[in-house]
């Protein structure tokens, strides 16, 4: 018998969530921050799969259960940090004991108007999957807390002309140090990560080496993070920490090492070239040799030649 697939629901406002969860409204119609830390609110009370129309930081004291994300399941450890965007489709608890910590809930409208707005999809941490969170020690999370308590002082407070400005500056720090200590976290993961350096160098060499390009294309950095069980802006955003490149960067200098090979090793024209490395055009592929070695394919060739 085939498995029903859960309902998706679809929760469009703050203050349904609060219905939902059996809490008060919210004091803004736009931002709440839900205190769970006597573990008061039941996230059985959510639907089996849903999606949100807000940005959701959720910092995790104590979780009982198991979390569903996306298409499967995960047992937070105490002290993690989870971010979450607009239309990410999260889920409700399975063998709930109890949870404790916070949840900042912000609606896209609730930045309008300020830099913050535009500047919220360069956090590439809000696509990151649930077991890439980021684990804070506890200096971190007092620092966490206390950005927490000011927000929530905030809206507690008497709504003035200066608390939106003041909301959205306290939100801004919190995830400037959330990119600092992600930082730390993939440079103190340095066993993890210099496994990971060697895997997409092996994972590159063997698409090429396997001739993969011509018929799949260049690679790209879906394929990488498929591979090594990463979401794409986890991949890049951890390499970027170690060597500088980001996945995008570390394919191109594949790409160019590979080319360099067919261009002095044989006698491939360039557009032959550039069909085994998986371009479409051999215009494009002598664009990026050009912008990565500042000559072109021909150039070269006639160079070592």
């Amino acid at each position: 018998m085939k498995k029903d697939t859960p309902k998706v629901s679809k929760l469009e406002s703050i203050s349904e969530i609060h219905r939902m969860l059996g809490l008060p409204g919210p004091v803004h119609p736009l931002i709440s921050l839900m205190d769970a830390t006597e573990g008061q609110i039941d996230l059985c009370r959510l639907p089996v799969s849903y999606v949100l129309s807000f940005y959701k930081i959720s910092f995790i004291t104590r979780l009982g259960g198991k979390f569903r994300y996306g298409q499967g399941y995960y047992d937070f450890d105490e002290g993690s940090l989870l971010f979450t965007a607009p239309n990410q489709i999260m889920g409700g608890m399975e063998n709930y004991e109890g949870n404790a910590g916070y949840s900042l809930i912000i609606h896209p409208d609730f930045l309008q108007g300020y830099p913050l707005a535009r500047k919220m999809k360069q956090y590439g941490f809000f696509s990151y999957a649930a077991n890439e969170a980021l684990h804070l020690s506890e200096q971190e999370r007092a620092t966490i807390l206390s950005i927490y308590s000011i927000i929530q002082a905030e809206l507690n407070s008497r709504i003035d002309d200066f608390s939106r400005e003041v909301i959205i500056a306290q939100i801004e720090l919190l995830l400037s140090y959330a990119k600092r200590f992600y930082k730390r976290q993939f440079l103190t993961r340095q066993v993890v990560a210099n496994e990971l350096l060697q895997q997409v160098e092996e994972l590159l060499s063997a698409y090429f080496n396997e001739e993969k390009p011509v018929s799949h294309g260049i690679p790209t950095v879906q394929y990488l993070a498929a591979q090594l069980n990463y979401t794409p802006n986890y991949l890049s955003d951890m390499l970027r920490s170690l060597t500088g490149q980001n996945a995008q960067q570390h394919i191109h200098q594949k790409l160019i090492e590979r080319s360099k090979e067919l261009l002095s090793s044989t006698n491939l024209t360039i557009s032959e070239v550039a069909y085994q490395l998986g371009f479409e055009h051999p215009q494009s592929f002598s664009r990026l040799f050009k912008i990565k070695t500042s000559i072109s394919p021909v150039q070269f060739r006639s160079a070592i030649n």
